[in-house]
């Protein structure tokens, strides 16, 4: 089977360097998304994004006419839909932009095309957007009916990649491949070994999607261990860094680092969809997110606790006059992705309840969000260090981490990821 043509459908963290990094291989790569702003910005060969190295990629990629981006589909040989898997309701999966892109794919399809599932999806949503393309297209035969013999090919084939480390990971990291077939499985194994250097493994389309669910599940469950410790501690008056650093030196225990939450589109998000599926039965699943869930309350609680000390300080002062700068609105270290960020949150709750100031200090934007606008000043940190009189550390950016004691002695602190302690 031949893949001369890879249109990826989204193109966000994960779509566009992944439609990169096909276009570095020398495929015909055509990027698709709704966002105009988006496919302008990477026909100019630039990137809307925060991630190393992409932009040279993209930039090399485009000028040499193997990327191209667009709002509409077009034909191609193998389709990847990278779009998100947010939540509507409690919780429930919305499975809407799969349907969209799934919808936008299905007029261009041909006999032997192959479709790949790459959004994070809960089990089932394989078959759900294959039944999609069949209800779309019935001069076609898809798996679910046809199995072996049938004319697309459909997979699901979850991204294992860190931000600030996409390239590298999406080359170096194993794959895992989930066909509806063995022949779908071949299929996507063959498109992927165009640039995935780890080993492709093959399992179906179910069990792969369960795959990336339990591996963020894991993932969670240990942040939530390490954040209820931090709880406890600060109730029992015990450093919760120093008590991991010693619990750390067993040899079989390996205690993460707490902080100030769970963010991101996907630990904070994929066990949802476990309990979703299976709300009896994850019982552990659930409580983790709970308490990783709750942890920004305890955050705020926190901060008011610190801006009550500073008042006690200088009786002379009201809530009013008191500045408060939060450190980090990012997810996690040294990226701009704000999704699903406790960070961002925390801050803007900080905003809605304090009466006075409220400086955010993000290395990675030059923009806040809009619903920040107007109730937080984004500030650079030697400013925030200056004027504020309690200070947040929310995300272990390396440009904090820099930031001497002699310049945080004069503020109440907050200390979410213990770097300053």
């Amino acid at each position: 089977m031949s893949f001369q043509t890879v249109s990826v459908v989204g193109l966000g963290y994960i779509g566009l360097p992944t439609a990169a990094v096909f276009a570095a291989r020398k495929k015909k790569v055509i990027g698709v998304d709704v966002n105009p702003h988006a496919v302008e910005t990477i026909n100019l060969g630039k990137i809307h994004i925060v991630e190393p190295d992409l932009d040279m990629v993209v930039h090399a990629a485009v000028t040499e006419g193997y990327l191209r981006a667009t709002t509409i589909a077009e034909p191609a040989d193998a389709f990847l839909i990278a779009v998100p898997t947010p939540f509507k309701g409690d919780h429930e999966p919305d499975l809407s932009y799969i349907e969209s892109a799934s919808k936008s794919v299905a007029p261009v399809l041909k006999k032997g095309d192959l479709v790949i599932l790459e959004s994070t999806s809960p089990v089932g949503a394989t078959e759900q957007m294959s039944a999609w393309l069949a209800e779309a297209r019935p001069d076609l035969s898809f798996p679910q009916t046809h199995g072996e013999e049938s004319d697309i090919r459909i997979a699901h084939c979850p991204e294992r990649v860190l931000p600030g480390h996409v390239l590298r990971e999406l080359i170096e990291n194993d794959r895992i491949i989930g066909g509806m077939t063995s022949k779908c499985s071949a299929a996507a194994v063959q498109l992927y070994k165009t640039f995935v250097e780890g080993e492709c493994i093959i399992t179906d389309a179910r069990t792969a999607e369960m795959c990336k669910l339990t591996e963020n599940s894991f993932r969670d469950v240990n942040i939530a261990f390490a954040n209820e410790l931090s709880i406890i501690c600060d109730k029992l008056d015990i450093s919760v860094w120093e008590l991991i650093r010693l619990a750390n030196h067993h040899p079989r225990v390996n205690i993460l680092q707490p902080g100030p939450g769970v963010g991101g589109h996907c630990i904070a998000v994929d066990p949802w969809f476990i309990v979703s599926k299976t709300p009896e039965q994850a019982r552990l699943i659930r409580t983790a997110r709970e308490v990783n869930d709750s942890k920004p309350q305890w955050v705020i609680d926190q901060v008011q606790q610190a801006i009550g000390k500073h008042l006690q300080a200088n009786s002379e002062k009201t809530a009013k006059d008191v500045t408060v700068a939060c450190f980090g609105l990012a997810f996690k270290p040294d990226i701009d992705d704000l999704r699903e960020s406790p960070s961002k949150a925390i801050t803007l709750k900080i905003a809605n309840a304090h009466p006075g100031t409220v400086l955010a200090v993000e290395p990675n934007i030059d923009k806040l969000p809009a619903n920040m606008e107007g109730k937080v000043t984004l500030c650079d940190i030697e400013n925030a260090l200056r004027r504020s009189d309690v200070i947040v550390l929310l995300v272990d950016h390396k440009q904090f981490k820099c930031i001497s004691q002699n310049s945080l002695e004069r503020a109440e602190r907050v200390d979410t990821r213990g770097i300053w302690n």
